[in-house]
This record gives structure tokens, C-alpha cells and sequence, in this order.
């Protein structure tokens, strides 16, 4: 259909104004999309003004084309300023939804402990090193020599039934106790010696007490006049540190093969305080160690003359000292790894 110039400008001015309300009602970049491809697109409004200005006498047709074009551009520019808008009002709806608030606290890492038997080795050597011990150590892997031969324990005496042993050859083995670093001390240096060798030994053992693997620590003093009242005083003196000075100590007559005399130490009873209970079997006393004046034959086995020096030893297992220090019960519980466990030392 034929339309005069008048005609054309009219229609122009009616599909501005329609347009432009249609684009800044729209509400979403689907919506301006739309409204697009509803007026510019190939069968947009536009289009029949256009294909009519072919009607047109010569002279209007440049007036018409430029009048086109200009509101073509004009309405471009409202659809990419609608666009822009809509856009920057989705983004800071996507930011404000996905809002972190700075202002609440952040989750805590829960503070790492060490580990009760580390504490207890540490309180251990530091009562020692307070009286002039230093500290020694030696392989885990040890030779039957040390760990039995040197000790006084030859392969044929009944001491070794008293060893669940690891072996690993016939003269191999896993060491039982950390004795063997007191022979490997005494054959490194002449007297006086004054140690004490903390680390894991291992015994075919696993009960409520007992496991596989577990910690000792053995002492050594080795002089002239060294005498058993130097061992109890060194004794009683670390107990009362570990337990408290109101512990009471004793010492008992014993059997060891490379000590003689030799003496089981007890503590009174932490949990009864020394009146009676199951867990001292209503005696009051717990055992605590084993201590007593280094046999002469284990002297002579690294070179000392016993007509010398004299000198004490003594053992205890850091799992049972722990295990009293924090009234526990049951020594799976070191080995579990149990936070809630651990968290409270």
C-alpha cells in the first residue's frame, strides 16, 4: 500500500513513542530481546515504512530514508541503554544473593596438642636434665648382644621366658627394653656416666595394659661410691615431682639379672590415695619401677672394674607413669587418636 510523506512521519512518530514504552517496560533481557526483534527485526514495525517508500516522489525519498534511519538508531540506542540497565540490576541481585558477611566469625581450626605420653616423656626429661642426666639413645633394631648378653642374660638363662621377644634373625631382634643404650654408653665412655634413655621398645604383648609397642625410660648413674641410698634418693626425688610430694614411695626386694641388689619401686595408690581399691587390689600401693645397683658381671662385660665404680639403674614404662599421672583406665585409649580424648590434655 502507497503512503504519502506525511503518512510515513506520522507512522514514525507513533512507533517511537509505542516502542520506547514497550522497551523501558521491559523487565528482563528476554523481554528487550524480544522487543528487539518485534521493532527492528525483519518483520519488525519498521519494515512496511520501508517497502513504502518506493511510493515516494524522488524528492521525498531522502527526507523519508534519513528519518528511518535516524529513529533506527534512536531506538538501538534505548534497547542497548535498557539492556545495560537490566543487566547491572541482575548482577548486584546475583551479588547481594551471593553476599558473604565479613562481619560473622570464621570457623576455628581446633588447637593442636601434644600428645599425653610426649607430655609425659617431656616432664620425665625434664626432671632428669634438672639433675644433671642427659639424655641417650640407640637403635630400635637392636643385636641379641645388648639387648641380652651384655645384661647379664645369656640364651640359656630363664630371665629370657620373663621377654616376649620380636626376633628378626637369631641375632636380631626388636629391642625389649631401652637397656641396650646403657651397655652401648658404658662401652663409648669411661665413668662417670649419668643417663637416661627414653624410646618405643616391643614385646609379643596385648592386654587392658599391655600393647605391642610402648615407650621406657631407663636410667643410669655410674661413679665411685655410688651407693642404693643415692638410688633412692634420685627415685624418691622424680616420683615426688611426677605424683606430688605427699606420694608416698617404697621399695621392695626384687629379681633382676643385671642388677644386684634389686628393688621394685611403688607409689601409694592415686586413685584411693593409699586406702584400698580395685585398681590396687586393695592393697594401696601400685608398682611403679624397677631399680637396683648394676651387677658387677655387666661391668666387666664393657670394660669397668667393678672394684672401681658402683652404680643404679633403673626402668619404668611411660605409658603406665601417663596412665597414673591422668587417672586413665584403659591404654588403647593413647593409640585411638580420639580428639575428644586428646583434647582434654
Amino acid at each position: 500500500m502507497s503512503m504519502t510523506m506525511s503518512e510515513i512521519l506520522s507512522a514514525l512518530s507513533r512507533i517511537e513513542g509505542q516502542s520506547m514504552r514497550e522497551i523501558m517496560e521491559a523487565s528482563t533481557l528476554s523481554d528487550v530481546d524480544a522487543c528487539r526483534v518485534r521493532i527492528l527485526g525483519k518483520k519488525g514495525t519498521l519494515t512496511p515504512l520501508l517497502s513504502g517508500m518506493k511510493d515516494l516522489t524522488p524528492e521525498d525519498r531522502p527526507s523519508a530514508g534519513k528519518a528511518v534511519n535516524e529513529l533506527k538508531v534512536k531506538l538501538q540506542a534505548w534497547i542497548d541503554q535498557r539492556t545495560e540497565a537490566i543487566s547491572r540490576l541482575e548482577e548486584e541481585r546475583r551479588l547481594e544473593e551471593e553476599r558473604l558477611d565479613i562481619t560473622l566469625p570464621g570457623r576455628r581450626r581446633p588447637t593442636g596438642r601434644l600428645h599425653p605420653i610426649t607430655q609425659t616423656f617431656q616432664r620425665i626429661e625434664e626432671i632428669f636434665l634438672g639433675l644433671g642426666f642427659r639424655i641417650a639413645e640407640g637403635p630400635e633394631v637392636e643385636e641379641d648382644y645388648y639387648n641380652f648378653e651384655a645384661l647379664n642374660i645369656p640364651r640359656d638363662h630363664p630371665a629370657r621366658d620373663m621377654q616376649d621377644t620380636f626376633y628378626i634373625t637369631d641375632d636380631i631382634l626388636l629391642r625389649t627394653h631401652t637397656s641396650p643404650v646403657q651397655i652401648r654408653t658404658m662401652k663409648s665412655q669411661a665413668p662417670p656416666v649419668r643417663i637416661i634413655a627414653p624410646g618405643k621398645v616391643y614385646r609379643c604383648d596385648a592386654d587392658i595394659s599391655h600393647t605391642p609397642m610402648f615407650h621406657q625410660v631407663e636410667g643410669l648413674m655410674v661413679d665411685r661410691h655410688i651407693t642404693f641410698g643415692d638410688l633412692k634418693g634420685v627415685l624418691e626425688f622424680f616420683l615426688h615431682r611426677i605424683f606430688g610430694k605427699k606420694i608416698g614411695v617404697r621399695f621392695r626386694p626384687s629379681f633382676f639379672p643385671f642388677t644386684e641388689p634389686s628393688a621394685e619401686v611403688d607409689i601409694a595408690c592415686v586413685m584411693c590415695e593409699g586406702r584400698g581399691c580395685r585398681v590396687c587390689k586393695q592393697s594401696g600401693w601400685l608398682e611403679i619401677m624397677g631399680a637396683g645397683m648394676v651387677d658387677p658381671e655387666v661391668f666387666r662385660m664393657v670394660g669397668y672394674h667393678p672394684d672401681e665404680v658402683t652404680g643404679f639403674a633403673f626402668g619404668m614404662g611411660v605409658e603406665r607413669i601417663a596412665m597414673l599421672r591422668y587417672r586413665i583406665d584403659d591404654i588403647k585409649l593413647f593409640f585411638e587418636n580420639d580428639l575428644r580424648f586428646l583434647s582434654q590434655f
